[in-house]
């Protein structure tokens, strides 16, 4: 599963990255939802743990399930910052290249989605029950 350190590396980079730069991710946080530094540092770590978790060969599958859950619950703030990139393309307030990122983004998530789960489902059903 040398795949699975690509999935770890770029985990790690997501979340040290919303860590030292959390305005550059808060697009991505609903208007609706308060203290959007917090919810982008929140995230950052919890992607960090996630990469822990993925690292080391006894927690893998568990990261690796945490991971998944992790992509599909900010999947919605993708959309949002997709939304919002349109409308404000439109308002000619976007660049077009802006736009065209969160686009690109949103079935990119598919395969991190699938990789993770994957590394997960790895090890299921595999493992024998202990010996008296």
């Amino acid at each position: 599963m040398r795949w699975a350190w690509v999935v770890v590396v770029l985990f790690t980079a997501s979340g040290v990255l919303h860590l030292v730069r959390p305005s550059a991710f808060e697009a991505q946080v609903p208007d609706f939802l308060p203290a959007q530094t917090v919810v982008v540092v929140v995230s950052g770590v919890l992607e960090l743990a996630c990469a822990l978790l993925m690292l080391l060969p006894r927690t893998r599958r568990l990261g690796g399930l945490a991971a998944a859950l992790l992509l599909v619950a900010v999947f919605p703030g993708n959309l949002w910052q997709t939304w919002v990139a349109w409308s404000d393309h439109g308002a000619g307030e976007a660049s077009t290249a802006y736009l065209v990122g969160t686009l690109v983004r949103l079935p990119l998530q598919l395969p991190l989605v699938w990789w993770t789960w994957r590394l997960w489902s790895a090890g299921s059903g595999t493992r024998q029950p202990p010996t008296p």
